[in-house]
Order: C-alpha cells, then structure tokens, then sequence
C-alpha cells in the first residue's frame, strides 16, 4: 500500500505540473519549469474556465470540491477505494468512510461518487483547481460568482423542485430545495454560460454530471442522513462568499496538503507551507498497474503517457490533434463531444 501510495504521488505531481505549465508557461520556453511556477497567477478566464464544471453546484458541494481539490492524490485513492468497496452502501459505507486518513473534504466527496469518479477522471483539472485555491483562493472564489451570473443571465441558472438559487447583493448561493437531500446538476460547462467557454484542455465528461448542450438537468438525489452525523458530513462545509474562503467546522479551512504548492507561501519564505515535488524522467510508476512514466516538462510544456485506468492514452498541453487512442488530443478551444464512462440513464428534472 506504501508503495502504491508513491506511485500516486508521482502520478499526480507529474499531472500538477502538466495542469499548470499548459496555460502558465506557454510563451516561457526557454525558462525552467520551477522559477515560472512559483511567480505565475491564473489570469480571470483561466479561473473562470477552472470553475466552470463546478459553478452550478450547491454551495456546500463547491466548498468541499475547492478544498478536496488540494489533495489530488487522495481522491484517486479514494475513488479507487470507492470502486473496490462499491458493494457498501449507505451507513456500513459511510462508517468506513469514517476509518480512512483522508483529509474531511475527501471523505466528504464519497457521498457524491460522480464527482469523486470525475476529479480521478479528470486529475490534471483538479489539481490544477487546487494549485489556484491555495494561491488565489479569493479570485476563484470570485470566478465562481462570475460564472453563476453569467448562468443566469443566459436563462439556466433558476430555483427548481430540486435547487433554490438567491442572490444577495452579488452573490449568488445555491442549496437543496429540501434540507435532507441534494441533486447534482448535469450541465455542459463550456456551453451554459451564454458565451461558450473554452474547453478544458483534456476534458473528459463524465456521465451523470455531463449534459450535451446548453441547459441543467437533474439526476436523482443524494441523501444526506447517512453521513450526517460525521465530522465530515455536509452540513460541516460552506463556503463564506463576503471573505472568500472555505469553512469547514466553523473555522476557515487551511489544507494540509503535502501535493500542491503554495507559491505564495513560497515567494514569502514561510516556513510552513505546501511542497509539491517535481518528478522526471519516463520511469514507472511501482504498484500502478499500467503506467509508462512521465516525461520530464520541456520547453513549457508537459507530456504524460501514462496508462491509469480510465485516463489511459497520451496527452500533451499544446497538442492540435488526436494522439494515442485518439481520445486525448486537444488544442483547449474546440468543443469536444468525447462521452465518459457510464453511470446509467439520466433521470429526474429535466433540461431548463
């Protein structure tokens, strides 16, 4: 299991720093992959875009995603964990749950499988979404808030049987219609936002979450009750729109992360903050069944080949075409119809 655990570290420093080169670096190629880092910020259509698939949820699940989003290693974990224990169910899964070391945010996605299975499909997104939180929490907190009006605006964003939206001042808060349990709005976010937004680089939809065309629906719901009563359940986050920031237990929530880096911190000399740790070479990685290593950034750029369950094929930051198993090209501005793996039909509330 130590192992195994090294192995996704490896894998997933290797894809934070693909995440980040691909939109931070593109005109530096002659610098080193590490002085950039530490200086770059995403600029407000790169948060944007960041946010986009995440915008539209309820804001206790927004909280919980920016602040899991911080351990991108921990959610492949417990996504795989999730895909190995998948005959538990309801409280025998959630008082297992409660046993493993993950940090609450985490532990807190299981209720919500799609999205736990969506960040491990999509692990150059959210590591690349927790690099901007720790650095630049309050501008991607403020890019949330920029895509929701921009949701509304287009006619998509409105409460429903399953939703209510407010809007207080410039805010705009999403919650559960009912107090004990929450829909997951399916919506394609590139295309619910009015002006289309340019696709994430490698963005593969997953099913459950992913709605082809403009407008939100919704699947069936989650309960609460099961998770409720555990330190790390749903009623334990929000996330605080004035100040900007996560709370989790009533106190600001500071991530611990081991995985990405706080270059803010760094800038600033301060002894505790986050390492994230830079690995090279096309070795593979021991206990990861599949992986072929990952290439060392050059040139501005990263490029992965590695074979990882569903995130198997290659891919690069620049690429203009389809490379591998033709699933993974991308250029980041055309809309790409690629479906993900299957979770069943849609259900419930239908497109608006």
């Amino acid at each position: 299991m130590k192992v195994l655990k090294q192995g996704f570290a490896v894998f997933v420093s290797s894809c934070l720093v693909l995440g980040i080169t691909h939109h931070a670096f593109a005109g530096q190629a002659d610098q080193s992959v590490l002085a950039p880092a530490q200086a770059t910020q995403w600029t407000p259509d790169q948060l944007q875009q960041l946010v986009a698939p995440i915008a539209l949820y309820p804001d206790a699940l927004v909280a919980q995603i920016l602040a899991a989003s911080t351990h991108p290693v921990e959610l492949v974990e417990a996504d795989r964990w999730m895909q190995e224990h998948s005959a538990l169910k309801g409280d025998a899964l959630a008082v297992e749950v409660d046993k493993q070391s993950w940090d609450p945010s985490v532990q807190a996605l299981t209720q919500f499988p799609s999205v736990l299975a969506n960040a491990d499909q999509n692990l150059t997104w959210i590591s690349s979404l927790g690099d901007a939180y720790l650095n630049q929490p309050q501008d991607l907190m403020a890019a949330v808030q920029v895509m929701r009006q921009r949701a509304e605006q287009a006619g998509y964003l409105q409460s429903t049987g399953q939703e209510s939206v407010a809007t207080q001042g410039q805010t705009i808060t999403i919650e559960p219609a009912a107090p004990d349990v929450v829909y997951l709005p399916e919506y394609d976010p590139w295309l619910t936002y009015g002006t289309p937004v340019a696709v994430w680089p490698g963005w593969y939809p997953y099913s459950g979450l992913y709605l082809d065309g403009p407008g939100i629906a919704f699947g069936a719901g989650f309960g609460l009750g099961y998770f409720g009563g555990y330190r790390w359940g749903w009623h334990h986050w929000r996330p605080d729109w004035e100040r900007r920031t996560i709370i989790y237990n009533h106190s600001t929530y500071i991530s611990r992360s081991a995985m990405v880096t706080n270059r803010n911190d760094f800038l600033h000399e301060h002894e505790n903050f986050n390492r994230t740790q830079t690995f090279h070479g096309d070795r593979g990685f021991p206990g990861i069944p599949g992986s072929h290593g990952v290439a060392a950034p050059q040139r501005g750029f990263a490029e992965s080949n590695v074979g990882l369950g569903r995130n198997s094929g290659r891919f690069n930051g620049f690429g203009n075409e389809p490379v591998g198993d033709g699933r993974a090209g991308f250029d980041g501005f055309a809309h790409e119809g690629a479906g993900g793996h299957g979770e069943g039909s849609h259900g419930g509330g239908g497109r608006r």
